[in-house]
């Protein structure tokens, strides 16, 4: 069972028919044991950084995500759901991030002829080599939708990055914590298999 964590965010219902779409049995939750209990967890979002940890704090789930982090049970970050685990955004300045990771969410830099929010396709390289992209090729395309970007403080756990005016660690993977910025709900079949690689990985109870 997958959890996904409810928030209020946008995006739940594309990433739910996501996991369907590929045969997993998921649950949209912000009961804490339920969220606890499922084998993977999923967090999962787009909006504003500085409400979406007021909603997490509301609800009483910050202690929660830490928990499932601290238990390794595998755990996923998406869009927003990635920024979250970071320690700050310049988008919400003074407030605090989940401190899961070390880094912090900032602007795309303006530039002519550079839309923001960054909307569409771009290709990813592999600087570290991370589970999520088993059987995916260097410069495969997935789709963005953001006008922030994460600088994570130790570029070992970047596992994806791409370059939009800036360059952007685009995804990261930690123990059995991993985040993209990008969507796989909506980047075809290398999202899918984004997807597919993640409900397969294992705790290390082979849970």
């Amino acid at each position: 069972m997958i959890a996904l964590i409810d928030y209020d965010a946008g995006n739940m219902k594309s990433v739910e028919k996501a996991l369907i779409l590929i045969g997993e049995d998921v649950i949209v939750t912000r009961d804490p044991k339920e969220i606890l209990a499922a084998d993977k967890v999923i967090l999962p979002g787009v909006g504003c950084f500085g409400d979406a940890m007021e909603n997490l704090h509301r609800f009483g789930l910050v202690s929660v995500i830490k928990e499932v982090v601290a238990r390794k049970i595998p755990f996923l970050g998406i869009c927003l759901g990635l920024q979250l685990l970071f320690e700050r955004s310049e988008e919400s300045p003074g407030v605090e991030g989940l401190g899961i990771l070390k880094g912090e969410i900032l602007r795309i830099p303006a530039a002519e002829g550079l839309k923001i929010p960054h909307m569409g396709w771009n290709d990813i390289t592999f600087p570290n080599k991370g589970r999520l992209f088993e059987g995916i090729e260097e410069h495969a395309y997935v789709y963005f939708v953001h006008s922030y970007y994460l600088k994570a403080e130790e570029e070992e756990i970047v596992t994806a990055a791409t370059r939009y005016g800036t360059y952007i660690h685009a995804s990261v993977e930690k123990d059995n914590l991993f985040a993209c910025q990008f969507h796989p709900e909506k980047s075809s079949k290398i999202g899918l298999q984004i997807l597919r690689n993640f409900a397969a990985i294992k705790t290390e109870g082979g849970r």
